[in-house]
């Protein structure tokens, strides 16, 4: 598959273990439901790119409808976003209409970047927000622990400068956490090593970056039916291999 990322929704968070023990913390995605909506071509656009359509729009707009009706969905799809592509990979590109599934692009042992929208924190102060260590508690400063402080000079220049770490809101930006591993796939989920940015239900991209030369699988307890059909097994494979001597 040429498309190197997909749209996934962040479910939970939890832990697994690998093979050599080690416990690791893990992210499950949702990624079912990626559809093919546009291909965007050097001739016609004067750009290559795939536009993945993710999610279910309940009430969507009629441009919006008529974009997904135009690519023979049935579900019209609550996020649009584009996946650029190479002039190579056009003809290895899927259809329109075409729905998409994790193993169709990642597999475990990946390296992927996903980027997402942190959670929103509200208005805060620099403490909290710039990790400010605030005034002194002496010499009649005690109602100024958690105080900016001077936020400029006097005549020259006259003004605030652009960019003055203050007060504000905080979180709700787009964040971009790069180099994790994908510990698991499967047709529906994707389970990826480590933290990434917003809150349950929120829609990330994950884009492949490249491969892991150290990945370690992790560790899968077998039940007991599969236990026994093991052992069953094994057990038939060598009555036949004594019925075949006699």
């Amino acid at each position: 598959m040429s498309i190197q990322a997909l749209l996934g929704k962040k479910i939970e968070q939890s832990q697994k273990f690998l093979e050599d023990g080690t416990r690791i913390p893990v992210t499950k995605l949702n990624i079912a439901g990626n559809a093919v909506v546009q291909i965007k071509t050097e001739e016609k656009d004067k750009y290559s790119a795939v536009q993945l359509g993710f999610g279910i729009k309940k009430r969507p707009k009629p441009s919006i409808l008529g974009h997904a009706k135009k690519a023979g969905l049935k579900i019209i799809p609550s996020f649009l976003q584009e996946v650029r592509a190479g002039k190579a990979d056009l003809e290895t590109l899927p259809k329109v209409g075409d729905v998409l599934n994790a193993q169709d692009v990642f597999k475990p042992g990946d390296i992927v970047d996903v980027i997402g929208i942190s959670k929103g924190k509200g208005f805060a102060g620099v403490v909290k927000r710039h990790h400010f260590k605030g005034g002194p508690r002496t010499h009649g400063q005690s109602d100024r622990e958690r105080a900016p402080g001077s936020i400029g000079q006097t005549t020259t220049p006259g003004r605030v400068y652009k960019g003055k770490r203050m007060a504000g809101r905080m979180g709700q930006d787009k964040v971009t956490v790069e180099n994790l591993q994908i510990a698991d796939v499967t047709n529906d989920t994707l389970l990826i090593k480590g933290l990434v940015p917003g809150g349950r239900n929120s829609m990330v991209l994950i884009k492949k970056v490249g491969e892991s030369k150290k990945f370690i699988p992790l560790y899968k307890d077998v039940s007991k039916e599969e236990k026994v059909s093991k052992v069953s097994k094994g057990e038939n494979e060598e009555e036949k291999g004594e019925t075949n001597a006699s």
